[in-house]
C-alpha cells in the first residue's frame, strides 16, 4: 500500500493576535531511487502516490520507453526507496546519454540529457479537437476543486487529462513534472487514445512542461498561471494550444487559437 501523500508536523500557529499549537498537514517528499536492468539511472523527489505511473511515465517522456508493455518487470520497495525496473530489450540510446541524478520536485536536469531525449520524444500534435471559454473555465475550477491534498498542504501540482466535457483522471504531486510523468504513465498502462483530450495544470506553463504534453500528444493545455517565453516558442512550433491565467471567467490564448471555440460572432485568427 502507498504512502499517503501529507503527513501531520506541530506547529505554533500565530493568527495575529494570539499563540497556540496545533498539528499543520505537510506534504510529504519522497526520494525514489531507479535502477534500469541493475543499473543506477535516476532518482525522482516526488510525492508518494501512484509510483508505478510515475516512474512508467517518466522512463516514456526520458524516452526509455513507447509503450508500457516494453517495461518486463517493475517492483518498487517502498520502505527502501527504490523501484527496480527490468526492460523487455536494452535501451538503444547510449549510457553516455543517461548519467546518474536527481530530479528534483522543483525540476533539476542536465541540459545535455534535456535537449538531446526531448528530440526522440516531442512531437508535433496534429489534432482536430476544440473546446469553447466556458469549457475552459469549468475545467480549471473542477481541478482546483479535486485535490484535496491541495486544499490541505498549499504544496502540491496537480494535472488532469479529460475531454472539454470533464476531467477523466487527475494526478497530484509536489513536483510539477511528476504530476504529468504520472498522467504520461497512467494513459500508457490503460492505453488510453490522447490526441483527442485537454490537459488542465495547475502551475505555470513551462517549457518542460508543454514538452511533456507534447509527448504525451494532448494538442489543448490549460493553465491557472502564467506561461515562459520558451514555453510559447515551443508551443507554437508543436502545434500545442497554451491558455493561461484561466480566472475568474477570463483566460488568455497565446497559441494555435484556432482551436478555442469563442461562438456568438466572435472570431480570433490562427
Amino acid at each position: 500500500m502507498e504512502h499517503t501523500n501529507t503527513t501531520k508536523w506541530p506547529i505554533l500557529k500565530y493568527d495575529g493576535s494570539e499563540l497556540f499549537e496545533m498539528d499543520d498537514e505537510i506534504a510529504a517528499e519522497f526520494p525514489l531511487t531507479l535502477k534500469l536492468d541493475g543499473e543506477e539511472f535516476a532518482t525522482i523527489v516526488c510525492s508518494p502516490s501512484d509510483l508505478q505511473e510515475l516512474v512508467i511515465g517518466f522512463l516514456a517522456s526520458e524516452g526509455v520507453i513507447r509503450t508500457a508493455g516494453q517495461v518486463k518487470s517493475l517492483i518498487i520497495h517502498e520502505d527502501t526507496g527504490f523501484a527496480y525496473v527490468g526492460l523487455e530489450h536494452k535501451s538503444s540510446m547510449g549510457i553516455e546519454h543517461y548519467t546518474k541524478r536527481v530530479i528534483g520536485s522543483c525540476c533539476g536536469k542536465s541540459r545535455q540529457f534535456y535537449f538531446h531525449n526531448d528530440r526522440q520524444t516531442a512531437k508535433t500534435v496534429m489534432t482536430r479537437t476544440r473546446i469553447t471559454p466556458e469549457q475552459c473555465i469549468r475545467l480549471i475550477l473542477e481541478l482546483q476543486d479535486s485535490s484535496a491534498d491541495f486544499r490541505s498542504t498549499g504544496g502540491v501540482h496537480n494535472a488532469a487529462i479529460g475531454t472539454a466535457r470533464g476531467l477523466l483522471i487527475v494526478r497530484t504531486d509536489i513536483g510539477r513534472h511528476n504530476a504529468l510523468d504520472k498522467l504520461f504513465g497512467y494513459c500508457l498502462l490503460h492505453r488510453l487514445r490522447t490526441s483527442d483530450k485537454v490537459i488542465a495544470f495547475s502551475g505555470r506553463l513551462s517549457s518542460e512542461v508543454v514538452l511533456k504534453a507534447a509527448k504525451i500528444g494532448c494538442g489543448i493545455l490549460l493553465s491557472k498561471s502564467a506561461p515562459t517565453d520558451l514555453a510559447l516558442r515551443l508551443a507554437d512550433d508543436l502545434g500545442i494550444t497554451c491558455v493561461g491565467f484561466i480566472r475568474g471567467g477570463e483566460m488568455n490564448v497565446y497559441t494555435h487559437r484556432e482551436r478555442i471555440d469563442f461562438g456568438n460572432g466572435l472570431t480570433a485568427g490562427n
